[in-house]
């Protein structure tokens, strides 16, 4: 499937700045930028993937290593002036406030499982970051490419919250979105890992439950911390961390608040 993935007009101006000093950017800086926007990780993953040699037996798990294996020159010339969310939905408000706030949801997941990971100085920190950061790709490019039964979508949970998100997705859009990105994620060969952790049962160690926690809680904060499920989050939370509740609370507002 040949879609075009732009990413925000933050992202664009900031790779631009960078290729202007091109001789001065290391791989760090330039992680910095993609980590910053879940759609321009995604292009990177995808680069790597297509152009993966058969002789490398494992995919880049994270946006540095994928930086590092396609080097920083390459990088500038694969990706020029990038196509940017905000040109292409210039004329639909409503469908770029349903980008923005997947997007936010995202990024701060991402800031979440990243916060969780360094306190349990879990080894694949970046690894959990990207895993959160990409969980809600799909529903980020449907709301570009597919405004009009996103938003529909959304109209219906609003009027009647007992319906299934699933059972809604499945009748506007013939599937689930969660199947349209398994979809997306083996045709692209993408990383499964980023996406095994976090499938809800899929796996039980904390490495999972670290990534599920954060989209969970940053779903259950999306719009203000007055959710009735936050309590339960911060409790599981707060054993998953080893810590009480209380100093649990604070860490995660802490996190929220970078």
């Amino acid at each position: 499937m040949s879609v075009q993935v732009p990413v925000t007009a933050a992202t664009s101006a900031a790779i631009e700045e960078l290729r202007e000093r091109e001789d001065d950017v290391d791989a760090l800086m330039l992680a910095e930028v993609v980590s910053a926007d879940p759609l321009m990780a995604l292009q990177v993953f995808r680069e790597v993937s297509r152009n993966r040699p058969p002789s490398r037996a494992t995919d880049a798990e994270t946006v540095l290593a994928g930086i590092l294996l396609t080097g920083i020159g390459p990088f500038f010339r694969i990706f020029g002036p990038q196509p940017q969310v905000e040109r292409i939905l210039l004329s639909d408000s409503a469908a770029l406030a349903g980008f923005c706030e997947v997007a936010s949801r995202a990024k701060r997941a991402a800031r979440f499982a990243l916060g969780f990971a360094v306190h349990r100085a879990d080894p694949d920190a970046g690894v959990l970051h990207e895993a959160a950061l990409l969980h809600d790709f799909t529903e980020m490019l449907l709301w570009i490419y597919a405004s009009d039964q996103m938003k529909l979508i959304s109209s219906m949970q609003l009027s009647n919250a007992s319906l299934r998100s699933a059972d809604v997705q499945a009748r506007v859009l013939g599937t689930s979105i969660e199947e349209i990105q398994r979809r997306l994620v083996e045709q692209w060969g993408l990383p499964e890992v980023l996406f095994r952790l976090n499938v809800p049962g899929e796996y039980k160690q904390a490495a999972a439950q670290t990534v599920q926690l954060a989209i969970r809680l940053s779903r259950h904060t999306a719009r203000g911390w007055f959710d009735a499920a936050i309590p339960d989050d911060i409790r599981e939370i707060a054993h998953l961390l080893n810590l009480g509740e209380g100093p649990t609370l604070n860490l995660v507002r802490e996190l929220d608040e970078r």
